[in-house]
């Protein structure tokens, strides 16, 4: 019978491999937890806004950060996206003889999806990455405890304030994308194409109506406040210290994103059911 010397470690054994009918089990519970947990976050954010305590100087602050902070990528994002989508478009536009429909085509496509889309995808890249990692560094510091034992409320003074905030700017940035995008529509579409000024803005002013503007509109609400609440979420959410922060970061970016896209679909199909077109 072989034994072993002080001096001699024990042979390591090997875990006992969980069978996958546990792990699929697991996963399911665990992400449904995490969506009650979301669920319940988002809801008590939205009570929060009919009791006092009010933070106004956290959500000016917040609108500081979130709005004015995006505006410049906004603007060099929407000016591109319109440059490019006449860019595309200009040889079917010219093949067909319809180059003055040119102004229609691109206002409609922003005002009602890419300016919308595109804004809120940028600003989760953004914000939603910066609202979590500074939650998830408050959370590795202690200081969300220390607000907790002070008797303050981190969902009324970090969340609720971030919500608020990105609700209320992302539609004015989506604003903002959309005219630069028109202008560097027009830019392209004067070089390209040699339609006047008067031709183009004529037609894109002209092509949205009621619906489209309500379109494009209500969807920045719906994305403002996913972006929020989704980046306030993985934020307090964090565990295992620095390492945890760097993935609750690129967790909610990630998220946010296919939320925005998924909710853009629901959303757009609501829509032209309550607002045809």
């Amino acid at each position: 019978m072989a034994t072993t010397t002080p001096h001699e470690t024990p042979p390591e054994v090997a875990p006992a491999s969980r069978p996958l009918t546990t792990v699929v089990n697991d996963t399911i519970k665990n992400t449904l937890l995490s969506v009650q947990d979301y669920t319940e976050l988002a809801w008590q954010s939205i009570v929060n806004l009919v009791s006092p305590p009010f933070y106004f100087r956290d959500l000016l602050d917040q609108v500081d950060v979130i709005g004015v902070g995006s505006l410049p990528i906004i603007i060099l994002t929407g000016f591109f996206i319109g440059a490019i989508m006449v860019l595309e478009t200009a040889a079917q536009f010219q093949r067909f003889g319809t180059t003055a429909l040119t102004g229609n085509a691109v206002s409609l496509a922003l005002i009602r999806e890419l300016g919308p889309t595109i804004t809120a995808l940028m600003v989760a890249g953004r914000s939603a990455s910066g609202i979590a990692s500074e939650l998830g560094s408050m959370v590795v510091t202690e200081q969300v405890d220390a607000m907790r034992a002070m008797g303050t409320d981190p969902g009324r003074k970090l969340v609720t304030p971030r919500m608020v905030a990105c609700v209320a700017v992302l539609p004015l940035l989506t604003g903002v994308a959309d005219f630069v995008g028109l202008i560097g529509g027009f830019l392209v579409a004067h070089v390209t194409l040699g339609l006047s000024a008067a031709e183009f803005w004529h037609h894109a002013i002209d092509a949205p109506g009621t619906n489209d503007l309500i379109h494009g509109l209500s969807k920045p609400l719906v994305f403002g406040f996913i972006i929020a609440t989704v980046g306030c979420y993985k934020g307090l959410k964090v565990r295992g210290g620095t390492e945890g922060v760097g993935r609750a970061t690129t967790s909610a970016v990630v998220i946010a994103s296919v939320s925005i896209l998924a909710s853009g679909f629901f959303l757009d199909k609501l829509l032209m059911y309550l607002f045809p077109v």
